[in-house]
């Protein structure tokens, strides 16, 4: 389902819309689609890392993921497998209203604190994590892959100051199928950052970041989206 974009359809009308037909999903499904995206993103980390050893660089070693709130994708087994293997995963904290996210490092079993928005933060002394890859809850997204989020800039403000820092990472939308927005009716804002790819139930949009055009696809990465 595409959600469009008028003139009596702004931003926060848009994300109302979003919010709702995300919490329509049946639970099944979106079980289901967990259980999808979980799968491509270990398959997909695994591919970029392998391609980055074979080229010589430096492999994608840190991971910045989310806790996720209600009807948000649950991504959290993958944070369990991704720590049992050695990949160091962090959770997003705020520090203060309108500064970027910090993201403290998260083991499986630390204990959580519940921070502005009712979001679960890793205790304010956990060390601090430069991430390679940073998840994004997205609520929203075009096939071009820009970003509807919640409407507080803190992820836009945290992907624009990595920008500024010179800290190259890899930034993935993760999304469920019903927020896809017609890029011909919805206008990104100017502070908008728009992300590498955006992964859904359905596969990446718009490509699998990183793995270049011998990226492998089908049974081993998903299509890039299913139509």
């Amino acid at each position: 389902m595409n959600i469009r974009n008028s003139a009596q359809n702004n931003a926060v009308a848009l994300r109302a819309r979003l919010r709702q037909a995300r919490a329509d999903l049946p639970a099944a499904q979106r079980d289901r689609g967990g259980l999808l995206m979980r799968g491509r993103l270990f398959t997909w980390l695994n591919a970029a890392r392998d391609q980055a050893v074979k080229r010589g660089a430096r492999p994608p070693a840190t991971v910045a993921a989310f806790w996720p709130l209600e009807h948000e994708p649950d991504l959290r087994p993958l944070l369990d497998q991704w720590a049992q293997a050695g990949i160091a995963v962090a959770l997003p904290a705020i520090r203060e209203p309108a500064a970027p996210l910090e993201f403290r490092a998260w083991t499986p079993g630390a204990a959580l604190r519940a921070g502005p928005y009712n979001v679960q933060e890793p205790a304010a002394d956990s060390p601090l994590l430069r991430p390679d890859v940073v998840l994004v809850p997205t609520l929203g997204y075009t096939l071009q892959a820009d970003r509807l989020g919640y409407g507080g800039g803190y992820y836009d403000r945290t992907l624009a100051a990595l920008q500024r820092d010179g800290q190259p990472c890899t930034t993935i939308g993760v999304a469920w199928n019903e927020g896809l927005i017609d890029s011909d009716d919805y206008q990104p804002a100017e502070h908008d950052v728009r992300l590498d790819a955006v992964l859904t139930p359905d596969g990446w949009v718009p490509e699998p970041p990183l793995l270049g055009p011998g990226a492998p696809t089908g049974g081993s990465l998903g299509s890039y989206v299913l139509r």
